[in-house]
């Protein structure tokens, strides 16, 4: 049942008894035999000492002992943790395939991993081995456990015991930023010998727990020598099961000192020790826990493998036309030229890394879409974007049943049931300080306003972006909408009386904001186009209503500009209307032609536009904000630097009551932020004594591409 012998297999196996004589070679290069030997042997005492810290030492009985612990804590602090029992019925038709299982979990909170492994154990599943992968500081760390903790040799002890195995931040690196081939053989072995002994494994994409409530997006670190190992035929397949997990409330509460800038605090078994002391205080309300659908790694592999080889644009290639129209497209060209010169082993490196993101993403969008939504998510959203000024408790449970059908109506699942006035209340008990409630005289009711401070927003904003994957096409439609109006003079205004709206334009332009929004969490899954989800999503407007298709007599009447016909010939393919490579067959084949629509004025289609451009707000003005400070840009600078730097500047829009949004001042957005913009070449990052600096491209050196960037980003943003 448990892993036997790891560490000797591994260091036995070919790959790494390799690795250990390139290594003793380049210590003892000109050395003799004897050397040699004692250099190979030195290495062989190295890689023991690294296999000791990284393999799990599985104990039976503290895992009974941790289940009965557990049992008991979260019957303190959970009223319920709901599972579908299909799901489980599900998972265990899996484990009969006699394949190592592969779970693969969002990640919210420290006892995710926890979680998992007790829902497994109390359902007679055997338990998976967790580790993880961070991309920061080189540094011993287990994934759901802070590196600081496991400083003490006890958590490490009891970590091992339990299943976890330790690995770097770093899995290629150094101390001193060399290639570290000892320890990517070793890792790779070990995962190897897991995988060979049928253990199941449980692995976090993300990276580290998400501060924004959101999704992040992949890192595909362990991931990759998980499909290097199946590569290399050593196991015969690998079944994944993405896992969604949504809580009521977070036993962290929230992320405020983060999101605010400030350090981590150090973590010891005693402050360990007094949080739960703490918890034990409190109701953390219910949790879910949904199993996707297991997949044949090995399938999945394979039909990519057969699908046509292309490079995918970079954002800088997908965006630059549409935020700088006058500037030549000659990216994309000028990649597919270069492209044909590179060797056939670079071209599989790049198609191999390409179909591990696209992995990633694919796994994370499941297992997202399979999270429920709960309800402090529903009323947190209501209170931010629909009630911001308050709201009286009746009308607040009225849009509390609605929205709860809008997500269901999508296909999402919910993390409660019963009345929605007896919900409605779990929830605002749940979010506390948060909510304020005050009597009022109208027919002896209540009155719910959200907390203006700072950490009251950051924190509703966080169970505010639990429901916010159920809109986020439909918000980009939104703001596209928008943008697309503004253009056409009609004040910008959704309901713009007979303005008509090209369909080929507004899903060119929501396509563009998808592309400017890739950062903030997977929108569509990989084997999608951004056009064609952003195209689905216009017809779903139509199917609700919000949009109608003009008559043929008013289309015939409006045409797009000179101006709009040249910006669309500057268009990547991704953005553009139709490909040359669609299918005579196709919905866009050669009789396809642009249509008009037209918005409706309804009352209800009206406000739910408005809804769903809030929902974008925040994301859209730290962008902004962002694209503001950038006009002042002086450097080169230290990238961490200008990040504090950005996060003050919009932690002060906030504090003076600039910001429409407090919450668009997250020191999450901010990094994203930076992010995209180093993605859309707006500034050149290079590396000086292992440290990022930051520096303007030569694109966005001149203040008016910098003031187009604004405007481009502002294009979206209803005020």
């Amino acid at each position: 049942m448990f892993a036997t012998n790891i560490t000797e297999n591994v260091l036995d196996s070919s790959r790494v008894q390799e690795a250990i004589a390139e290594v003793a070679a380049e210590l003892n290069p000109d050395g003799s035999a004897q050397q040699q030997s004692k250099a190979i042997q030195k290495v062989k005492k190295k890689a023991r000492k690294i296999l000791q810290e990284m393999v799990a030492t599985v104990s039976p009985g503290m895992i009974r002992l941790t289940g009965w612990v557990l049992l008991k804590l979260f019957n303190s602090f959970f009223w319920n943790i709901q599972i579908h029992k299909g799901q489980l019925e599900m998972v265990k038709a899996a484990t009969e395939t006699n394949l190592p299982l592969l779970f693969l979990p969002v990640h919210r909170s420290h006892i995710d991993y926890l979680l998992l492994t007790f829902i497994l154990f109390c359902h007679n599943i055997k338990a998976p081995l967790y580790g993880g992968l961070y991309l920061g500081k080189l540094q011993k760390q287990v994934h759901q456990v802070d590196g600081r903790l496991l400083e003490s040799s006890e958590a490490g002890t009891l970590i091992h015991k339990l299943g976890g195995f330790f690995i770097r931040r770093r899995l290629d690196e150094t101390p001193d930023g060399r290639k570290d081939i000892l320890y990517r053989a070793l890792l790779h072995g070990h995962i190897v010998e897991l995988l060979r002994q049928q253990q199941f494994l449980e692995i976090f994409l993300e990276g580290t727990r998400s501060r924004s409530g959101k999704t992040s997006c992949a890192r595909a670190g362990l991931l990759s020598v998980i499909v290097d190992t199946l590569s290399s035929n050593t196991i015969p397949d690998i079944l994944v099961i993405p896992v969604g997990i949504s809580y009521d409330r977070i036993i962290e509460g929230h992320y405020n000192g983060e999101q605010l800038g400030k350090p981590k605090k150090n973590e010891s078994l005693w402050s360990v020790a007094r949080g739960v002391i703490r918890m034990l205080r409190k109701n953390y309300g219910y949790v879910r826990v949904d199993f996707a659908q297991p997949f044949s790694l090995k399938e999945y592999l394979e039909s990519q493998s057969q699908k046509p080889v292309s490079a995918p644009l970079s954002l800088e290639q997908a965006l630059l036309p549409a935020i700088l129209p006058t500037r030549p497209n000659d990216a994309a060209a000028e990649s597919q030229d270069t492209s044909s010169n590179e060797s056939r082993n670079t071209v599989d490196e790049a198609f191999r890394r390409r179909l591990i993101a696209n992995l990633g993403e694919h796994i994370l969008f499941t297992a997202s879409k399979s999270c429920a939504i709960m309800s402090t998510h529903i009323v947190a959203c209501l209170l931010l974007y629909r009630h911001r000024q308050g709201i009286h408790l009746s009308t607040l449970v009225e849009d509390f049943f609605v929205m709860k059908e809008e997500v269901l109506a999508r296909d999402f699942d919910l993390g409660f049931s019963g009345n929605s006035e007896d919900v409605v209340m779990h929830a605002i008990q749940l979010l506390g300080n948060c909510v304020t409630i005050t009597h009022t005289s109208r027919k002896d009711e209540f009155f719910i306003t959200p907390s203006t401070t700072v950490p009251a927003v950051f924190e509703l904003n966080f169970y505010s972006n639990g429901v916010l994957h159920v809109f986020i096409l439909e918000a980009i439609i939104a703001c596209s909408l928008y943008a697309v109006l503004n253009k056409r003079g009609s004040g910008g205004s959704a309901g713009g009386t007979g303005s008509l709206i090209s369909q080929e334009q507004l899903v060119r332009k929501a396509a563009s904001l998808c592309y400017l929004l890739s950062n903030e969490g997977t929108i569509s899954l990989p084997c999608q186009t951004f056009y064609q989800v952003c195209h689905e999503t216009v017809g779903k407007f139509i199917q609700y209503g919000i949009l109608t298709v003009a008559e043929q007599d008013d289309q015939e009447d409006v045409s797009p500009g000179l101006a709009e016909q040249q910006w669309d010939k500057k268009l990547p393919e991704p953005l553009n209307w139709r490909s040359d490579e669609e299918d005579e067959d196709s919905d866009f084949g050669e009789e396809q032609r642009d249509c008009y629509l037209k918005v409706s004025q309804s009352k209800e289609h009206q406000q739910f536009i408005s809804f769903l451009q809030r929902l974008l707000g925040p994301l859209l003005e730290a962008y902004s904000s962002a694209a503001i400070f950038v006009h002042n840009f002086s450097g080169p600078v230290p990238e961490s630097e200008y990040l504090q730097k950005l996060h003050r500047y919009l932690l002060t829009r906030t504090e003076r009551d600039v910001a429409v949004y407090a919450e668009s001042a997250t020191y999450c957005l901010v990094k994203n932020a930076v992010k995209m913009f180093k993605d859309i070449g707006v500034f050149k990052e290079t590396k000086q004594k292992r440290v990022s600096v930051l520096e303007l491209s030569g694109t966005f050196l001149p203040q008016c591409n910098r003031q187009k960037l604004l405007e481009y980003i502002l294009s979206f943003v209803v005020l």
